[in-house]
């Protein structure tokens, strides 16, 4: 695998090597991964399934359940899992795929870790190049779990065919807050670790939500990733929204993604170390004003 097209014919024929060293070179940027992204194409049209929600929902656990019936199904599975980094070193523990580790055997899972590298929003600067090259591997399903930061995480709604808010019943008494935002890009409602206290008002209060939306079509399911409760509707709900969804989107989709790939493409050539020192030497001045800064930046 020496050339482009020796790397992406191996991840046609299905090595996941070939795909990981694809992967590799657009996440760093590496020589020829311009040309692999521009030479790729899709051969499924898999849905690309969004898990979002606050930290601590059990957005991995539920994956770890949704893989497992997906495979069931004899299908294969794709999942790009971001991670928070450190705003000092940008490293990342990568801890999502610890809890997802009893698939790291199977033929027919393939898990990334992504850090966010300084991104906002819940996800990779490099999420959309990276899912892009997950889909031209040919899976039958793609997971993209965000990092979990909060109510800003909508960015996903621009990238994911589908999306699933993954929330928990101690949530409920701020449903009238998050009105906007992050619950307004959910096209699932999930109630996880429903045995908890509340979870029945947590459901109801949700309810009345999507119907004040006049979203009536929008699930609201309780789960249990633990205990495999509620995972088979769960399941059930993305197969039958996720073709819908997948045409319905399409056109914004696009327009979000190439948004995303112009504005990485024109900050090429700004480096984060370099700009640090550049305002270390302006914030000394007496006169310094950031905006004045940016404008003669570069």
């Amino acid at each position: 695998m020496t050339t482009i097209p020796d790397i992406l014919r191996a991840m046609q024929e299905g090595d996941k090597r070939a795909l990981a060293r694809a992967i590799t070179m657009v996440e760093n940027e590496l020589e020829g991964y311009e040309e692999l992204l521009c030479s790729i194409h899709f051969p499924k049209t898999a849905p690309v399934v969004g898990i979002t929600g606050p930290p601590g929902a059990g957005k991995s656990t539920l994956i770890s359940r949704l893989i497992q019936l997906a495979l069931a199904e004899g299908k294969k599975v794709g999942v790009v899992a971001v991670d928070p980094s450190s705003p000092y070193t940008q490293g990342s523990l990568l801890g999502d795929r610890l809890r997802m580790s009893e698939h790291f055997t199977s033929d027919d899972v393939f898990i990334r870790s992504l850090a966010t590298r300084g991104a906002l929003g819940g996800l990779s600067a490099k999420s959309i190049e990276v899912t892009d090259v997950m889909r031209a591997f040919g899976f039958d399903l793609l997971i993209l779990e965000t990092v979990g930061v909060g109510q800003s995480e909508v960015e996903i709604a621009g990238l994911a065919d589908l999306c699933v808010l993954v929330l928990v019943p101690e949530a409920g008494d701020e449903v009238q807050t998050l009105k906007s935002g992050i619950m307004e890009i959910a096209d699932i409602f999930v109630v996880n670790k429903s045995d908890r206290d509340g979870a029945d008002l947590f459901v109801k209060n949700l309810l009345n939500l999507v119907e004040s939306r006049h979203a009536l079509d929008t699930p609201v399911i309780k789960t249990s990733a633990v205990d495999g409760k509620g995972i088979a509707e769960l399941h059930e709900a993305i197969l039958r929204l996720s073709t819908s969804n997948t045409r319905d989107k399409k056109p914004r989709l696009m327009t979000e993604k190439a948004y995303r790939l112009l504005a990485e493409w024109k900050m090429k050539g700004v480096s984060r170390i370099v700009l640090e020192e550049a305002l270390r030497v302006a914030e000394k001045k007496k006169d310094f004003n950031i905006y004045r800064f940016i404008r003669s930046y570069g």
